[in-house]
């Protein structure tokens, strides 16, 4: 028996019976000719590869730069699936965004212990230079990405957040205007809402953060670490559609207490700096020294309300799997109400009991790093060797807080256009929150990813991954 049956399948709900977000698509589908889909998709390929829509995959040698798969077989979600997974989004990112204000000031959960101190005292991604700052309007998560999947008709879970410096959304965006481009009769067909509008709220969004003192329109700007980081794309493309300077640290100094970028007319201020660089690496006088990425003394500007970063140093903290596992404990502390959107089931391996459970059930088991991301540093159990199990066993009991653990999901399946037609594969979904004085703006929809690996539950394109255009249907 094909174990991927046993999975819910977002298109097909059995004996061929499509369930109803797709059943339009399906009509259109299944009056194609499979040699042009397959055309198509050569098609979509080329387009990739002459915008340059790459990533870089660092590996044991140099890094090497390479194109994300694209499968044009839309992920297609019900107006009324959007409409619960956006209010759970907003919960949540109201949440962290207090929970970040609190622990860099009054620590409130902590001292009503809540959240056990230690979690946040020894975190490396706990940064003391943000006690006591307020950054512009009270937001620290100006920019969201919250991972969610899916096991059920009605079941979706928060498999992790990213305040940090959320990406992908490039990808999301070039996805639509691929498939706008290659079957624009599919639009007509299906009233799907759009996405094209996320570059023009993105700097509306980062513009009402701008600081107290910005005179006039508030000039934005994308610090990029440069052209060798695997984003790069991303951070060019997002300031070309957003109209505004992609700068790297040499450009920008402190001059009268204010950031400048510099350009043929002298030096200009920045009011907000939409950042794609590490905490560590932002400000070498009051981080990593050797950086040479940054800006010197720009965290001096940052204390003094002279500029707001997006998102604001110290928002890493936010991402971190063992904070994740007390998330619906912070949501009902900030907000007095029981998460929208449940998390999945997570032992934390820094707690003896659940380091034995963990360890006597690996195999069964996805075991990460508390600080990890890309799908790198971690175990999923069933696809595990014994000589990887042993080995990752031992890692655990070296350092077990470094670690937590959590049951291996039967992820939804969507399916995918193969050689020999549709075939199921896993998907996860990445919906984007922008955040601002004004609210909470949240995408339809977001970025899909898809394992394309036959049973692989892995959708990271630095693990093989590709994407899906993500339709979500008006009412």
């Amino acid at each position: 028996m094909n174990t991927e049956q046993q999975h819910f399948d977002e298109m097909l709900a059995g004996e061929g019976e499509v369930r109803a977000p797709y059943s339009a698509y399906q009509n259109w589908f299944s009056q194609e000719d499979p040699a042009r889909l397959a055309k198509k998709s050569k098609e979509a390929e080329a387009f990739f590869r002459r915008t340059g829509i790459t990533f870089n995959v660092y590996g044991q040698s140099a890094a090497q730069e390479r194109l994300i798969p694209f499968d044009l077989i839309p992920r297609i979600i019900a107006s009324r699936e959007w409409t619960k997974l956006s209010k759970g989004i907003e919960q949540r990112v109201r949440a962290i965004n207090a929970f970040l204000h609190d622990i860099y000031h009054r620590q409130e959960i902590l001292r009503a212990g809540v959240v056990p101190i230690e979690l946040v005292s020894r975190n490396e991604a706990f940064l003391p230079q943000m006690v006591g700052v307020s950054p512009p309007g009270g937001v620290y998560t100006h920019i969201v990405g919250t991972d969610l999947v899916r096991t059920g008709e009605d079941d979706f879970f928060v498999l992790e957040d990213n305040a940090r410096t959320p990406s992908g959304v490039s990808y999301m965006l070039e996805n639509r205007e691929t498939m706008l481009q290659m079957f624009p009769e599919l639009f007509t067909q299906n009233k799907v809402q759009r996405v094209s509008d996320y570059p023009k709220n993105l700097r509306r969004s980062l513009a009402a953060c701008a600081p107290v003192n910005c005179e006039g329109k508030p000039t934005v700007a994308v610090l990029t670490p440069g052209i060798y980081n695997s984003a790069y794309f991303e951070h060019s493309f997002l300031a070309n559609q957003m109209g505004v300077e992609l700068v790297e640290g040499h450009d920008l100094r402190v001059v009268d207490g204010r950031i400048k970028m510099r350009t043929t007319e002298g030096y200009k201020v920045i009011d907000v700096l939409y950042r794609r660089v590490d905490d560590d690496y932002l400000d070498p006088l009051n981080f990593n020294p050797d950086s040479m990425l940054g800006v010197p003394g720009i965290m001096d500007v940052y204390r003094a309300g002279n500029i707001t970063i997006a998102n604001a140093p110290g928002t890493g903290i936010s991402d971190d799997k063992a904070i994740y596992s007390y998330m619906p404990d912070i949501i009902e502390f900030y907000t007095g109400e029981k998460p929208l959107l449940n998390n999945v089931q997570t032992w934390r391996c820094s707690e003896p009991q659940s380091l034995k459970y963990v360890l006597e059930n690996l195999k069964e088991l996805v075991v990460k790093e508390v600080h990890g991301s890309g799908g790198y540093g971690m175990l999923v159990g069933p696809a595990a060797s014994k000589k990887e199990l042993a080995s990752f066993a031992a890692k655990l009991r070296r350092n077990p807080s470094n670690y937590i653990a959590q049951p291996t999901l039967s992820l939804s399946t969507v399916p995918i256009f193969a050689k020999k037609g549709l075939s199921p594969r896993h998907v996860d979904l990445r919906p984007f929150a922008l955040m601002s004085p004004e609210g909470i703006n949240i995408t339809p929809g977001g970025l899909t990813r898809v394992a394309l690996k036959q049973g692989s539950l892995v959708v990271n394109s630095s693990q093989g991954g590709g994407t899906k255009d993500t339709w979500v249907l008006e009412d």
